[in-house]
């Protein structure tokens, strides 16, 4: 399990090239829920998504060895975008693999770097096994999205960054998939404040860390469709963020895809901030059970913003939230 100080380390390693997020009050959600609500904005982070921490941190750590091969990582996006500029960067080859649903804009984003793209599989499962059969026939080395230490210790930078901005923060709203973003906050979190509570949410569609928990280890859920595409797919066997989220992560919320989409909707309405599914899902917690975080500061992080342009016209365009989300 990663320690405090390999977060410290991974920040001192990728500080010249990732941006410290701003951490917004929202006025909205403090007076919805009659408490401090602040936005922790990775959707304003290099590549519009938190990715680029761990990827970074990953790249920048590679031996003597693994640099000699070609890199190759699988993603639903946002880490492949991240793995491909830290390629450029760093002057190494890349193969990036993502499913074929991956939306428009995270696969024009990658095709604007020097790698090779492969879009291959109807779900990001596909992809991954793909991706990862790929560097075992063709010995390339493989940069996982969330089971690898230096990955999680890249992500727990945010989670530094809310501490220096709001030392005394009460809860934690984080976004989950494989976990490497909640896994590294709540390491970093526990770790200064042990008193704070580290909530993640899921999508209904998409629950895999949600019944693996349940369950007291890491099953295979069936993944359904979701707008929050970047939180799809399973957990491989023996990964270590599993650990990580079972001592350090209070509880796991599942979210259904209308208050997914409501929660796009309120980040544009009320903040002007542009966010994919799978950040804006952070906010869901407290339109659901404002008086959960009464009298209590709370950050939402709002892990990416790369949402296809004619999915958010859409989505913004239903029916305003003025007098729905203050019931």
């Amino acid at each position: 399990m990663i320690t405090l100080r390999e977060i410290e380390d991974a920040r001192k390693t990728i500080r010249s090239l990732v941006t410290k997020t701003p951490l917004m009050r929202s006025r909205f959600l403090s007076d919805l829920c009659g408490g401090e609500v602040y936005l922790k904005l990775e959707n304003l982070q290099t590549t519009n998504s938190f990715k680029i921490r761990g990827a970074l941190n990953r790249m920048m750590n590679l031996s003597a060895e693994e640099k000699q091969h070609r890199l190759i990582a699988a993603s639903s996006g946002n880490h492949g975008q991240a793995v491909a500029i830290g390629a450029e960067k760093l002057g190494l080859a890349a193969t990036v693999v993502v499913p074929k649903n991956t939306p428009k804009i995270k696969v024009e984003k990658i095709r604007k770097h020097k790698v090779e793209l492969i879009l291959y599989g109807e779900i990001y499962d596909e992809a991954e096994q793909y991706a990862r059969d790929l560097a075992k026939k063709e010995e390339l080395t493989f940069i996982s999205a969330y089971n690898d230490e230096m990955v999680v210790a890249g992500q727990g930078t945010v989670g530094l960054e809310i501490l220096e901005d709001l030392p005394d923060v009460n809860t934690m709203i984080v976004p989950v998939s494989g976990g490497s973003l909640i896994g590294g906050i709540a390491v970093a979190a526990k770790s200064l404040r042990p008193s704070v509570e580290i909530l993640g949410v899921q999508p209904e569609a998409t629950p895999a860390m949600y019944y693996s928990l349940k369950a007291g280890k890491i099953i295979d859920v069936e993944m359904k469709d979701t707008i929050a595409e970047g939180l799809s797919g399973n957990i491989e066997k023996g990964c270590m963020t599993f650990e990580i989220i079972q001592t350090h992560v209070d509880e796991i919320l599942l979210y259904d895809e209308e208050t997914i989409r409501k929660a796009i909707r309120l980040l544009w309405e009320k903040e002007k901030q542009v966010a994919e599914g799978s950040g804006a899902i952070a906010v869901a917690p407290i339109m659901d059970s404002k008086e959960r975080f009464a009298r209590k500061t709370t950050v939402s992080v709002i892990s990416g913003g790369n949402i296809d342009e004619a999915l958010f016209q859409n989505i913004i365009a239903s029916e305003p939230l003025s007098s729905s989300s203050r019931s």
